[in-house]
């Protein structure tokens, strides 16, 4: 039963690319004529082929242009509800994992919109589009966590004052960087190397020069990604040996090991001279033997011609 369920595993964790090759199409493809007429069609099939990835950019937009519609208390304490502080995380913890993925602060998240539209939506479609909300939401759920421990160990040790348990923290960072570090194993050789090495000397930067409590929990969601995305490519990868190693003992199989002998001929057309020669000088059974001496034998009653026609005439 588990030959013919791995026939149908197709994993994009295996389907990596070169980045050079990459590039190269879409120069060639932008240096075709007509640009600004093919641009409107290849955005439709790019968004088309990450509904996720689009609806979450819409409910950003939305959830910024309600918060453009109320008072600035209002704003406020819709944004301290939907926080991943220390404070709901002991109170609301499923609540807040939730709300704080689809809130953002400041004025309109222009940079954030396309972020997930570009990067996201590229990701969604390399990956499929359950595959990129878990890994979203891994990352999310994961580098908060983390960082609410962080937080709670801090603030036990007099490490950092009490009111960060209570300071504002949504958004969609966590849940990107993650899948972002993730992306590093769709290429292959050395771009991989240099995709997961930026990601991590950029956010380990931001430790070093002033460290806060979000630049910890992009260090995780980087991390998480990057664990997700080893984990996951060595798993399939080892499943695509085993399908293959499978699939060259069916091969062989098939073939069957050679025949020793060779079946017998069916007519003496198929017999060679020596073959007919060996054949006819075998003994022939008892019961051939006396058919053939039976034809051989001379019948009495046939010996008198005129006896037999006047005892077997017609009356």
């Amino acid at each position: 039963m588990v030959a013919p369920t791995l026939h149908r595993i197709h994993s994009p964790w295996t389907r990596t690319v070169d980045l050079r090759d990459e590039l190269r199409a879409v120069w060639s493809w932008v240096r075709r004529p007509g640009l600004a007429r093919r641009l409107l069609p290849e955005l439709r099939q790019h968004l088309a082929g990450a509904p996720a990835s689009t609806a979450y950019a819409f409910t950003l937009f939305v959830t910024w242009w309600t918060l453009r519609g109320v008072g600035d208390s209002v704003e406020r304490r819709l944004i301290f509800s939907a926080s991943t502080n220390l404070y709901n995380m002991q109170h609301n913890p499923i609540q807040v994992l939730v709300a704080s993925a689809f809130w953002t602060q400041g004025q309109f998240p222009w940079i954030t919109i396309a972020e997930i539209l570009v990067v996201m939506g590229f990701a969604e479609r390399w990956l499929g589009t359950s595959r990129w909300i878990l890994l979203f939401a891994t990352g999310h759920i994961g580098a908060t966590l983390l960082t609410v421990t962080a937080i709670d160990h801090a603030i036990d040790r007099h490490i950092i004052p009490v009111r960060v348990q209570y300071a504002a923290d949504v958004g969609t960072s966590y849940g990107f960087t993650a899948v972002l570090a993730a992306m590093a194993f769709h290429f292959r050789g050395a771009v991989r190397v240099v995709w997961a090495a930026v990601i991590i000397i950029v956010l380990g930067s931001a430790l070093l020069i002033g460290p806060t409590f979000t630049d910890y929990g992009h260090m995780c969601a980087a991390l998480i990604g990057l664990a997700v995305g080893l984990v996951a490519s060595t798993f399939w990868r080892r499943v695509e040996r085993m399908r293959a190693a499978r699939d060259a003992s069916s091969a062989a199989a098939k073939q069957g090991p050679a025949t020793a002998t060779h079946p017998l001929p069916t007519s003496a057309d198929d017999m060679t001279g020596a073959e007919a020669t060996s054949v006819a000088a075998q003994p022939l059974s008892s019961a051939s033997g006396r058919a053939e001496a039976a034809l051989h034998q001379a019948d009495d009653r046939f010996d008198n011609a005129g006896r037999d026609r006047a005892e077997h005439r017609h009356q």
